[in-house]
């Protein structure tokens, strides 16, 4: 019983967290400064980390942690290289 209730609990988190995303994209369409889109980008990447991750959790599939971080370097890598594009302004060296 407890653990049907915690997989339900995490399914249900990881289903809000994916609407927060959803709503995040109108944030990285129309965002009034690059800064905006950036920081929402950024956000909707941790967020599917985290959905990835509750629901390796929920369905007990050890996998996709692996895939959660492995996602969640990625992130990282694309939020370093938006930084950077937006601090240069599209520039190449």
């Amino acid at each position: 019983m407890t653990s049907v209730l915690l997989s339900n609990g995490l399914l249900v988190g990881a289903a809000a967290l994916g609407l927060v995303s959803i709503a995040l994209l109108w944030r990285v369409v129309v965002g009034p400064t690059t800064a905006d889109r950036v920081i929402a980008v950024n956000v909707i990447g941790t967020s599917v980390v985290v959905i990835i991750a509750l629901l390796g959790v929920a369905l007990g599939e050890v996998g996709f942690l692996d895939v959660a971080l492995v996602y969640g370097l990625l992130n990282f890598l694309l939020s370093l290289g938006l930084a950077r594009l937006s601090l240069d302004g599209g520039e190449t060296r």
